[in-house]
């Protein structure tokens, strides 16, 4: 018998453990207001963990921007089983290495694959701890992230077996040796040639083994393609704390980590010790007002902006996958990175909420530049991961720049953004030299399409990815704007001027009678398709994950020069109009089947994907800003909800978390590149931002509520404001926003003709 009182009620059992350590979110909510600090209690990191259609967030535990990332592993929220539990998940969305379960049975090979079940109910998910209840096993386990270890605690029924399996994730070779009864080493090899090395100690010791031919047997060592071993715990104290460290660089390292972090530190000191980081970073912004619902969303945000670029240097030394070496630095090198997803919200909003880590960053893209060859766009511990399209790394350079962040080599990085402009393809999911796709591209100043069944000549381009030829074309204009205007900045004046012409050939594609952007063949010709739904998966012939509707707003370098296309302010207003009523014209299923990513409908508005985050603040070009005071509003509580179904779309690790922090803030930066932000509507009364200069940006929102979300009238500090703009220097130097809010527009606050 597992329990002496086994025969009793399972639910008296499982009331009494909830008793102990406080049941699921009531725990959360329950203790936080006792014992954790500022808002941190409106942290719940399972907002979002269904996905709508595609992936939904993952809630990891782990220290800001730390490498050490722990997630069951798991479908998502409503999956009630557990696979087993990684050592850390090396990037997001991309894998994770060595996993341990613990068991209460004989050892076998199929333990390795029974899942565990566990109850939501008594599940704790917070940003430094994570505890889970397998209710099958009746085992608690238990999480704390270090930086570059982390602790397990699994507590087992008295009496039981006490068994560790030890497992991995990726193929290629991996090791597994006990060194001692209290001591384990291991190797994992990740993305085919990353060697990841793993040190850790338990808090007892214990008989080893390893699988070999299929068999459970009596070891210390063991070693080929994916590896397992095992450690069985026979004395009687029922809890099993397993201490680990995790390096890219050596076995050696990994030791080094682990004694410079956890060799004297106990479980609870650890994750005090994370607790008290989020508390600094989550208490950064402060805001009065609001509904408790608004908080949990807003707050989860921030917390998803810290999950990633990660730090992965290890004393003053850290692996490139650049270079595939490992190199001396006495600053940080970050990686895990997605600039299609992040280059809009999330590092400018690291610019300002965390200056000096944004430079280190930025100059962690230089280096990768230096190893690697080419500027990366996606650059995660393998290298750059062709994904998407576009050189938008260049806009992220060119937006700290202009915000007076200069602490890395901008030369550098002019060079590497030239670089990729001039001589690296525009293919989509593609890294490397220019193709005859991409000379056309440069002499025609357009990236040409197929007429729908023509067959693909060009070998480089994917045959799933397709060429995205007006996604391509759109987002080279802007990523050529931002090569132009650094230009500028540095005094190239020859390349300012050729760039700037570049920066304009999205108006190649415009088609005056679709009043759309509409494919071209090399031949000049317009392709005759339906904007809505053509191009095959995700449109991708044409544009990419989402239609011609979104598309036709990808112009935020030149929003002048887009109005001036839809032939001035009125028809612009009247198109974006559109854009929230139009119907699908078929059913949601049958547009789905082929756009998964546009979720997050209003109209043909795809609130689920992150070339529309800009579009809705686009109104604040027109004469009637206050539709984007009701339409970010609507966004926002329609789309954000505080339960798991909270987020529209694949939120990729901060990139769509941001536009929420901005957005419920009051102000977003419709152009990142420009040191400027435009006025939504925000949700709180008040706003404070704790600038590192020392100084607070505020944003007051006067009689602001549910209802209240017009703008009546503003200030900044103190004197009359008349446009929805203010500037990032502005910002720096601690200013105020104050607004009065009301239940009805004031549809002449804000209108150009005010300026």
């Amino acid at each position: 018998m597992r329990l002496s009182n086994h025969k009793l009620s399972v639910i008296f059992r499982t009331s009494v453990y909830c008793f102990i350590i406080g049941c699921h979110l009531g725990y959360a909510q329950n203790r936080t207001a006792a014992g954790e600090p500022g808002s941190l209690k409106y942290v719940d990191p399972r907002i979002g963990n269904v996905g709508q259609l595609l992936e939904p967030t993952r809630p990891t535990v782990q220290q800001p921007n730390q490498l050490i990332r722990m997630y069951p592993q798991r479908k998502d929220y409503l999956d009630d089983q557990i696979d087993n539990f990684p050592l850390t998940i090396v990037s997001h969305r991309l894998g994770q290495v060595f996993s341990v379960k613990p068991d209460i049975m004989p050892v076998d090979t199929s333990r390795w694959h029974k899942r565990m079940p566990y109850d939501h109910d008594l599940e704790i998910t917070r940003p430094w701890y994570y505890s889970t209840y397998l209710v099958d096993d009746e085992i608690q386990v238990e999480f704390t992230p270090g930086k570059k270890t982390g602790i397990y605690r699994f507590t087992f029924p008295q009496k039981a077996v006490k068994n560790l399996l030890f497992g991995s994730y990726n193929s290629g070779r991996s090791d597994f040796k006990f060194i001692s009864p209290t001591e384990i080493t291991g190797t994992e090899t990740y993305h085919n040639d990353i060697r990841v090395y793993l040190y850790g100690v338990f808090s007892q010791g214990g008989s080893t083994g390893v699988i070999k031919s299929g068999k459970p047997v009596s070891s210390n060592e063991t070693s080929g393609w994916r590896s397992q071993a095992f450690i069985t715990f026979t004395g009687q104290e029922s809890a099993i704390v397993f201490k680990y460290a995790i390096s890219y660089i050596s076995p050696e390292q990994a030791k080094r980590n682990f004694e410079s972090e956890l060799k004297e530190q106990s479980f609870e000191t650890i994750k005090d010790a994370a607790e008290k980081t989020w508390d600094a970073v989550i208490n950064q912004i402060e805001v009065a007002g609001g509904t408790e619902a608004q908080k949990r969303s807003f707050y989860t945000a921030l917390y998803r902006c810290y999950e990633r670029m990660v730090n992965i240097s290890e004393d003053n030394r850290y692996y490139s996958g650049f270079d595939k070496k490992v190199h001396e630095s006495s600053r940080p090198f970050y990686t895990d990175d997605w600039t299609w997803d992040t280059y809009l919200a999330h590092h400018p909003l690291r610019t300002i909420l965390n200056p000096s880590l944004e430079e280190d960053m930025v100059n962690s893209y230089v280096e990768m530049y230096r190893q690697g060859g080419w500027m990366p766009t996606f650059p995660v511990l393998f290298g750059d991961h062709a994904c998407m399209n576009g050189f938008h790394s260049s806009i992220m350079i060119l937006d700290v720049y202009r915000k007076g962040l200069r602490n890395f080599d901008v030369n550098k990085a002019y060079e590497g953004m030239l670089k990729n402009a001039d001589e690296a393809t525009l293919i989509p999911w593609r890294t490397g030299p220019k193709t005859k796709l991409d000379d056309f591209y440069h002499e025609k100043g357009y990236f040409p399409a197929l007429a729908e069944h023509e067959k693909e000549t060009v070998i480089e381009v994917d045959s799933f990815e397709k060429r995205q030829a007006v996604a391509v074309t759109l987002g080279a204009s802007f990523d050529d704007w931002a090569v132009a205007q650094l230009a500028k900045e540095l005094g190239r004046q020859q390349d300012f001027e050729r760039f700037t012409k570049r920066t304009l050939n999205y108006k190649n594609l415009w088609n005056d009678d679709k009043n759309m952007f509409i494919p071209k063949d090399d031949q000049g010709n317009f392709i005759d398709i339906d904007p809505k739904f053509d191009g095959g998966m995700g449109g991708r012939d044409y544009y990419d994950e989402n239609n011609g509707y979104t598309y036709k707003w990808q112009v935020q370098h030149d929003i002048p020069g887009l109005i001036s296309l839809m032939k001035g302010k009125d028809n612009f207003e009247q198109e974006l109009d559109k854009l929230f009523r139009e119907g699908l014209e078929r059913s949601k299923y049958a547009f789905w089947a082929k756009f998964p990513d546009a979720t997050g409908l209003i109209g043909q508005y795809s609130m689920g994907n992150e070339p529309s985050f800009h579009i809705p603040y686009l109104y604040n070009f027109t004469n009637s800003p206050w539709k984007t005071q009701k339409h970010i509003r609507l966004l926002l509580d329609t789309w954000f909800k505080d339960n798991i179904f909270g987020i529209p779309g694949d939120e990729d690790g901060g990139g769509m978390s941001a536009f929420v922090v901005f957005s419920s803030m009051g102000f977003y930066p419709i152009t990142p590149g420009l040191p400027v932000y435009t006025i939504g509507s925000p949700v709180f009364q008040k706003v404070t931002i704790k600038l590192p200069n020392g100084k607070q940006f505020a944003v007051l929102a006067n009689h602001c509520s549910v209802k209240n979300k017009y703008i009546q009238q503003a200030k900044f500090n103190g004197q009359p404001l008349n446009t929805p703009w203010f500037t990032h220097a502005q910002l720096l130097e601690g200013g105020t926003l104050e607004l009065e809010m009301g239940p009805k527009p004031n549809k002449i606050w804000g209108r150009p003709a005010a300026r």
